[in-house]
């Protein structure tokens, strides 16, 4: 518990850093760019389409009628733009976290290397190319159990607890390895996977559910259209800043965790070390670290 809390504190107080913030901007532009080219190119043809479908089903025009006759028609307008939105929004979080996973976090985790742990030596567990394929197949696997868990969103509990389920345990996957890649070996990343993995999984969770602050921001644009080219990079920020903020608070842990193995690796195997031999001829018994005694 001290570790998680005392590697959150110094996950907030790197944020306020000016490096931090002028690094979250190098992935909010490529994401941003990417996002309102997107929308430029197919966001009129995704209305239609999803209002097509609207009008052709029957359970949706009884609905329409409903709400026409409860006073609440003006609701008809905004439905289509919604859904759009909630359908992207996947797509906008994974693609944010995946700019900061390989923008950001190598910088933040050198950030905190250099000032906390500067004595911790490099191992390189893991190379760029295996790090990049860590992080897709986790997407992957958590895109798929997206999709798989639709249909249980429609239970009210569950729409506020699997999706930051999910979206957690994607962070806790892609920020803890990327974490360690530069400074454990594969032992150690594994070891310290197995240790941790509760705490490192609840950090993920809680990033999760910080991710979902955006949303209302992504969403609000459906009702302010005025606004929205304004609202859609503020909302990307925010999840740049608060992946940053995960990157942050994963750096700390982990380098911590690992600083923590070493150490307690050092100690059994100095414990451990067998008496050296006596020189021929000699009454004293050499010690480890240059210490001896008289016989």
């Amino acid at each position: 518990m001290n570790l998680f809390l005392d590697s959150f504190w110094r996950a907030v107080a790197y944020c306020l850093r000016p490096r931090v913030v002028a690094l979250s901007f190098f992935p909010l532009l490529l994401t941003v760019g990417l996002a309102l080219g997107l929308g430029y190119f197919y966001w009129d043809a995704a209305l239609d389409g999803v209002r097509q479908a609207l009008e052709s089903s029957m359970l949706v025009n009884r609905v329409w009628a409903w709400l026409h006759d409860a006073g609440m028609g003006s609701l008809k307008m905004v439905l289509a733009p919604l859904i759009v939105i909630f359908a992207v929004t996947p797509v906008i979080v994974v693609l944010s976290l995946l700019t900061v996973a390989l923008l950001m976090t190598p910088a933040l985790t050198s950030l905190v290397a250099d000032r906390r742990f500067p004595g911790l030596e490099r191992k390189r567990g893991a190379s760029l190319v295996l790090s990049a394929w860590w992080s897709l197949g986790s997407t992957l696997l958590a895109l798929l159990a997206l999709l798989i868990s639709v249909p249980l969103w429609l239970l009210p509990p569950l729409i506020l607890l699997l999706p930051p389920l999910i979206w957690g345990w994607l962070t806790y996957r892609v920020m803890a390895f990327d974490a360690l890649a530069e400074h454990a070996s594969k032992e150690e990343r594994k070891e310290i996977f197995r240790r941790h993995r509760g705490w490192l999984l609840g950090m993920g969770v809680l990033s999760g559910y910080l991710g979902a602050a955006p949303s209302v921001i992504w969403a609000s644009g459906a009702w302010l259209a005025a606004a929205f080219v304004i609202l859609l990079p503020l909302a990307i920020w925010i999840y740049t800043l608060v992946f940053a903020f995960s990157s942050l608070w994963f750096a700390h842990y982990c380098l911590a965790a690992l600083q923590s193995l070493r150490a307690e690796q050092t100690l059994e195997q100095s414990q451990g070390v067998p008496l050296a031999p006596a020189l021929p001829g000699s009454d004293t018994l050499t010690l480890p670290h240059d210490k001896s005694i008289n016989t």
